[in-house]
């Protein structure tokens, strides 16, 4: 069996919590300033430490030379609601000023980094414009995804009606701040064939899961295992950056993980599940029996059926050597691109100046039809013919054909011959359980695991997450829905490690994805299945727009009597998922509402008037 950590030997156990450097002071402080108790647990044994008696407890401002104080506005500069981004000099933060308050944190989304003070600040947290992520103001700590860690937080005061901050140097700089964790050096009673937690998949979700945990004070052991020789890496990339090497798109470092204790057993692929008796069979043949289980294993990509789809320049990009062969095979060569999905489009995008020529495959006659509609789908066609892409829609592929044992041509079933180098398939994917067939954990029809709010199979201890899971969507009503984005898998994980921990949290958040092409980003949140309007503001040909997707609820029928039926019709359809490009913030705004619980309604969005929801603030 493969793996990055060699295998924990039998021995006395020591628990220690680890504290990042520099952000210390009021860590574990709730928002009303009182100290808010952590559980450790050694070996299943709980304790709670409050923040007075922690192992280790450091001030962020001990060494004066890396601190900075600078008085940044008036008290009467900042109205409620809204946010200034201020220079202390040696790096900027973020204020706030909700509910008579004042608050400080680092101005940048440690994601991406995404200027946050033009976001959306409401109910006490601010949400990232780019892609969603949500920090709350008085802690720092994120509370939506993606993304892994917090904010730094900072000191605030009112002396003469200024506003002053105080913060650490290094933070300034850095715009990124690690929850404390707890770690176990080492396990009492354990063989390498024994752990507390596994997490199938090393993913968003198997990473989340495994950092939550520690963050939560989970002291025991906790192995994480992948069918990939990698450590856990952002795969969304793998289609925007091909050219990224593994090391550049990490997740975390080998370091971080060697820190907390999270080990990753590399190159490991589970092919039975024995829930009865709590344990997992390797391909190797290898068994680890496990207390509690988390199956985060995502998708496989889809293949075509045709001849010839076995050939060396033939490929679905799962891994960063994909991408990276994928370049260097397309290289002022001829790329066909299979499957107008986001993955394929992405892909066509970024070959589109490396490339020869690029041509996409595609069945439907739109690209995104059934995803954003038939406008937002023209104008994408439209933006990628101009950058000399080339579409065969409504059309299959029906041979690969070899010269030498390479690729050399791609027949349709449409009769047109396309010449080939290399041939990247993004036609879906389908997801990775097959090897719970024996299990007894349930699937839908379709073979995703079906899962509760709580993240929860129908196997106790067996918890699954990610692309792999379908599950009740809150703000739809609860409808079952397998939604494969990335930042739903990081909550995904969350909630399955706090519950692991029995902690009862019900997993309430609002889909969020975004997709970048010819260095344009599509932001986009809700759920659009089964739209049935499309309402679209703004400029579509210059790309700078909104569109709101709208479903008509169903129809109640009303008997007052027998002889004076009556059928009371839903007036106002409701807004079920928005899309826009170059329309900042209001993806983010939109979805902050769908995350409160309230529901727009088409009349709401089809006046032309949305000036109500482009604002920052609330």
């Amino acid at each position: 069996m493969g793996g990055c950590f060699s295998k924990p030997k039998p021995v006395e156990v020591k628990v220690e919590v680890v504290l990042p450097e520099k952000e210390r002071e009021k860590e574990e402080m709730s928002p009303n300033g009182k100290a808010s108790p952590l559980a450790y647990k050694a070996n299943g044994t709980t304790r709670l430490y409050h923040h007075e008696e922690r192992p280790i407890v450091l001030n962020p401002y001990t060494n004066p030379k890396d601190v900075v104080e600078a008085s940044v506005c008036h008290v009467k500069d900042l109205e409620n609601g809204q946010m200034r981004e201020v220079d202390l000099g040696c790096g900027k933060a973020l204020l706030v000023k909700q509910n008579g308050e004042y608050y400080a944190m680092g101005h940048k989304c440690p994601h991406y980094g995404a200027p946050l003070v033009k976001g959306v600040l409401s109910k006490g947290r601010v949400r990232c414009p780019w892609h969603g992520a949500c920090f709350n103001i008085a802690t720092g700590d994120i509370e939506d995804f993606p993304g892994l860690d917090a904010l730094p937080k900072f000191q605030v005061k009112i002396e003469k009606e200024r506003v002053y901050i105080r913060a650490s140097k290094q933070a300034l700089q850095s715009q990124r701040r690690t929850k404390v964790m707890a770690k176990c050096i080492a396990l009492s009673n354990y063989s390498a064939a024994i752990t507390n937690i596994l997490i199938i998949g090393a993913g968003p979700a198997g990473l989340v899961c495994a950092e939550t945990l520690r963050q939560e004070g989970f002291s025991d052991r906790i192995v994480m295992c992948t069918s990939e020789k990698n450590l856990p890496y952002d795969r969304s990339k793998l289609s925007k950056s091909m050219d990224s090497q593994a090391e550049q798109i990490f997740l975390r470092s080998k370091e971080f993980f060697h820190t907390y204790d999270i080990e990753v057993l590399t190159e490991s692929q589970v092919v039975g599940v024995d829930t009865k008796n709590k344990m997992v069979l390797f391909k190797d043949g290898f068994r680890m029996e496990y207390n509690k289980l988390l199956i985060a294993t995502g998708n496989t990509p889809k293949t075509l059926k045709c001849k010839g789809k076995e050939l060396d320049n033939v490929f679905t990009i799962r891994t960063p050597e994909d991408a990276n062969k994928v370049v260097r095979l397309a290289s002022s060569k001829n790329a066909v691109i299979v499957g107008a999905s986001f993955l394929g489009m992405e892909v066509a995008a970024y070959l589109c100046e490396k490339a020869h020529s690029v041509s996409v495959v595609e069945l439907e006659n739109i690209p995104f039809k059934k995803f954003l509609g038939e406008k937002v789908g023209l104008a994408i066609m439209k933006m990628f013919e101009n950058n000399r892409v080339k579409f065969y829609m409504q059309t299959e592929v029906s041979e690969l054909r070899e010269q030498e044992g390479k690729l050399k041509e791609v027949v349709l079933k449409s009769g047109k011959v396309l010449r080939a180098d290399v041939c990247v398939i993004g036609i879906g994917a389908s997801p990775t359980t097959g090897f719970l067939k024996q299990s007894g954990v349930a699937l839908d029809s379709r073979g995703y695991i079906l899962v509760n709010k709580m993240m929860q199979t129908n196997i106790p201890g067996v918890f699954a997450a990610g692309d792999v899971v379908t599950f009740p969507l809150a703000f739809r009503n609860n409808k079952k829905v397998n939604v494969p984005h990335w930042q739903m898998a990081h909550m995904q994980g969350r909630i399955a490690a706090l519950n692991m921990l029995a902690q009862g949290t019900e997993i309430n958040t609002v889909p969020y994805l975004w997709t970048a092409m010819f260095g344009k980003s599509i932001r986009y949140a809700g759920h659009g299945d089964g739209f049935d309007d499309v309402i679209i503001q703004g400029d579509i040909d210059e790309l700078k727009f909104v569109a709101f997707y709208t479903r008509k609820p169903k129809r109640r029928f009303l008997s007052y009597s027998r002889m004076t039926p009556c059928v009371e019709h839903w007036r106002n359809d409701e807004v079920i998922a928005v899309a826009s490009m170059n329309y900042d913030p209001i993806v983010s705004k939109v979805a902050e509402i769908m995350s409160s619980g309230k529901t727009i309604r088409k009349r709401d969005v089809e006046t032309g008037d949305i000036s109500w929801l482009t604002g920052k603030g609330s």
